[in-house]
């Protein structure tokens, strides 16, 4: 199937309805791999990229986890197309930049997708709802035991597998969770805790990955060795780290209820009185203050209900599906004034937010030690 038939829907990760979904947004497994005795897609001729290509992608297609998929060789997409699939986290912004001898396929569900010849020859990838590493670790290391059967991997008995960059030369693994932090960020805890992640050998960045900001309060943390350590070690590893940063998330959360209700009640109220009366509004704008409506889902200050519609919004006010619903190039300020519109549309039945959340906890009374 073509992938203009794929964004009739969002996908299956975007649910927000896995294990912590409240702060953990998704996991995702990317695995790189390459071919033996072909050259790296970076230093190959446009022939020897066709070549690997058609090797390649019908070898995948056979795969059982993707039947019925969407295919799509990279030429043949549009540059909006192929931004609208790296807002959705299915290629990377490097492979939206390919053109003849790329291609990408997406099982249906899109929460499984192959990129023929970005960095490298292979890059696939597993995403999933929540905190499910090894859930999508399972399903990335299945499929890749299946080409592993089809073709033949550039391996080295010491070194592991060869990729492009040497960063991931052994397991070509790259683990990630996206967690949402806004209680951290609130109480200026945030700094310290990247600080921590990075001391202990792991990744922090934004949204989209390397090189990127972490708008609306979201971070994507990730494991940055991939010799000397077995895959199901670096999961395991990560996934007690994203725990405890869930914990910090939440400790954060209680604190901030305790101790500064109302300046949570203002940045929720606020958040929401702009979204639902603005006529213009930036990406970044948008982000982060759909943060702040999402905290306040979390937190009670709306039904849970709205939580899908908030969740949707994160992926339809993005620039290039934007421009795909208006079905016309739009200038910056277009966009903003479109942004806006959708949002406001979707949040006409919003109700208020419900301030009885934000009043203080009593103290218990201290117990009386004295004698009479």
């Amino acid at each position: 199937m073509k992938i203009s038939n794929l964004f009739t829907s969002s996908g299956e990760w975007a649910r927000n309805d896995g294990p912590h979904h409240q702060i953990v947004i998704s996991s995702r497994v990317r695995l790189a791999r390459n071919l033996r005795g072909r050259p790296f897609p970076g230093w190959a001729k446009k022939v020897d990229r066709l070549a690997i290509l058609e090797e390649i992608k019908p070898e995948v297609q056979g795969l059982s986890e993707l039947g019925d998929c969407y295919s799509e060789y990279l030429q043949d997409l549009s540059a909006l197309e192929k931004q609208v699939l790296v807002e959705r986290h299915l290629i990377s912004r490097e492979h939206a930049a390919k053109g003849v001898g790329s291609a990408v396929i997406v099982n249906k569900r899109q929460t499984l997708s192959i990129m023929i010849n970005e960095e490298d020859h292979l890059r696939m990838q597993v995403i999933r709802s929540g905190l499910q590493l090894k859930n999508a670790f399972r399903l990335v290391d299945r499929v890749d035991s299946g080409l592993e059967a089809r073709v033949d991997y550039a391996f080295h008995p010491e070194l592991g597998y060869l990729t492009a960059c040497p960063t991931n030369v052994g397991t070509g693994m790259r683990a990630s969770a996206m967690i949402h932090l806004p209680a951290l960020v609130l109480s200026e805890q945030i700094n310290p805790v990247i600080q921590a992640v990075n001391k202990i050998g792991l990744a922090v960045r934004g949204l989209y990955g390397e090189g990127t900001e972490a708008m609306g309060n979201l971070f994507q943390i990730s494991n940055q060795t991939t010799l000397g350590e077995k895959e199901e070690e670096i999961i395991t590893r990560l996934n007690k780290v994203i725990e405890q940063i869930i914990g910090h998330e939440q400790n954060a959360r209680e604190m901030l209820l305790q101790k500064k209700p109302g300046m949570v009640l203002d940045h929720i109220g606020r958040g929401y009185g702009i979204l639902c009366h603005a006529y213009s509004m930036s990406s970044k704008e948008a982000l982060n203050l759909l943060s702040f409506l999402k905290l306040g889902v979390d937190l009670g200050h709306f039904p849970e209900e709205c939580q899908r519609a908030i969740d949707e919004l994160f992926i339809l006010t993005q620039p290039a599906h934007l421009q795909r619903a208006s079905q016309q190039k739009l200038a910056p300020e277009e966009r903003d004034a479109l942004r806006a519109e959708i949002i406001r549309d979707k949040l006409k039945e919003f109700p208020k937010p419900d301030s009885s959340k934000a009043a203080p906890q009593e103290e218990p009374p201290k117990e009386d030690n004295h004698d009479e």
